[in-house]
């Protein structure tokens, strides 16, 4: 991490860094796993997890500014190109983003503003990946 008087005033150490966004991804998945509205969603994912709850907490400090650790290792890859190969109908797209804003809720990062704005940004990114 950098130094206390040269953090980035980026949106992943706004909310509290790796810590925060590795917490996030773990109640997303504990969602996944748990509860039945996600079933769906949960049906398109390998039985082992632990790959995607180490993989997607990278993924999302890049994209809010902190390491870019998941772009370096996966250069030319995205949020869409990496989701490309799934069948993501409406029904699936909103059990992602309706279990991201679960997840980003429970979890309540602050500032709480910040928070609110990834959550909607990555619930539209969620549904803009939807082929139907």
């Amino acid at each position: 991490m950098p130094r206390q008087d040269r953090i980035p005033a980026t949106p992943f150490y706004r909310l509290g860094g790796h810590a925060t966004f590795q917490a996030i991804t773990d109640r997303f998945y504990d969602l996944m796993e748990s509860e039945p509205e996600f079933a769906e969603l949960r049906a398109m994912h390998a039985a082992d997890l632990g790959p995607m709850r180490e993989s997607l907490p990278l993924f999302l400090a890049g994209w809010a500014g902190g390491p870019r650790d998941w772009f370096e290792a996966n250069p030319g890859r995205c949020i869409m190109s990496v989701h490309k190969p799934f069948e993501m109908n409406k029904a699936v797209a909103a059990q992602w983003a309706d279990a991201m804003t679960c997840a980003i809720a429970d979890v309540d990062p602050q500032p709480p503003e910040l928070a609110s704005a990834m959550s909607g940004i990555l619930a539209d990114l969620a549904r803009g990946m939807s082929s139907d």
